[in-house]
């Protein structure tokens, strides 16, 4: 099969398209047919992509977490009433693993849900990283309940919007941030208010915040810990917050894979309760290019279609 492969950490410019094994079922895996994959740039630098969880390297290493495709095979293990042959799934693979920016992948059963009919591959590749961070951020970590006021910085990026659709719908005030150019889109998301972080001071929303959910890091994060009300919480997935606020807590995460969440989230998508923008779509075999833009700063979520497979789907009487 045809994958893009990295030899090392480094930059996009070393990815390769080559013809690789076919992937190994292991107990309770399945194997996926790609039809598309997201992935996230910072991938390529982290060390979880080039081994195993035992520390043994396993580069050329396979990028993309985020898939969307169809069952061909069950591993041993893999409940046949749970998942079976032909069904249409997403989900976050493991980083410890190899990703989906390839033909075929396998994934553990249990990080899978099944894509809701209407929704394309395109679509269901593009939330899961994205829309489980947002969640997880939010509901399992910040504890939010309605009537809460958020905190959302970053509010215009993939994870951003998500985090704000989620927000709203759970009834909470939600007051984002970011640069100028995104306070349409971010209003647009369901934000109360927007703060342009170059002009605006976050000292003004000092100790009203009952959850802050912060995805920019550095100086923004410095300050969102006076931001946090008592009894409030700061959340992070840009780097550990250096200090606690004064009369609540902070917690820094990183993003792990949830059936439960995938499917409250695949059924929220269904429902036109969250929406996703419309993904910056390459061929698989365009992968190091695409990955080469995202490093250049192009903007959007980046997908990645097995054009092969969506040629055989096509194909296939309905």
């Amino acid at each position: 099969m045809n994958a893009a492969r990295m030899p090392r950490p480094g930059r996009a410019a070393e990815m390769m398209i080559e013809t690789t094994p076919y992937p190994r079922a292991s107990v309770g895996d399945v194997i996926i047919e790609v039809h598309a994959a997201a992935f996230t740039p910072g991938e390529l630098d982290w060390e979880p992509t080039y081994v195993d969880r035992a520390g043994r390297d396993r580069s050329p290493a396979i990028p993309a977490r985020d898939v969307s495709g169809v069952v061909v095979e069950l591993g041993f293990g893999t409940n046949p009433s749970d998942l079976r042959v032909g069904d249409r799934v997403f989900g976050m693979i493991d980083r410890y693993r190899d990703g989906a920016a390839a033909e075929y992948v396998a994934v553990e059963a249990r990080d899978l849900a099944l894509v809701p009919d209407g929704v394309e591959h395109t679509q269901a590749a593009a939330l899961p990283m994205s829309g489980l961070t947002a969640w997880q951020a939010l509901m399992v970590h910040g504890g939010l309940t309605a009537g809460q006021r958020v905190v959302i910085h970053g509010a215009g990026g993939a994870v951003g919007q998500l985090a704000v659709q989620i927000a709203r719908n759970a009834g909470a005030e939600v007051i984002g941030t970011g640069r100028a150019h995104d306070r349409k889109l971010v209003v647009d998301c369901g934000a109360t208010t927007f703060l342009d972080l170059a002009e605006q001071p976050l000292a003004a929303l000092n100790g009203t915040a009952d959850l802050v959910f912060d995805m920019i890091g550095g100086e923004i994060l410095a300050q969102s810990t006076a931001l946090v009300a008592p009894g409030g919480t700061l959340v992070s997935i840009a780097a550990p917050p250096a200090t606690q606020p004064p009369a609540g807590r902070a917690v820094y995460f990183i993003v792990e894979p949830n059936r439960t969440q995938l499917i409250e989230l695949a059924r929220s998508l269904a429902a036109g309760e969250i929406t996703l923008p419309a993904p910056v779509l390459y061929p698989l075999t365009d992968a190091p290019q695409a990955f080469k833009d995202k490093e250049n700063g192009v903007p959007g979520k980046f997908v990645l279609r097995n054009e092969n497979a969506q040629s055989r789907a096509a194909s296939q009487p309905r």
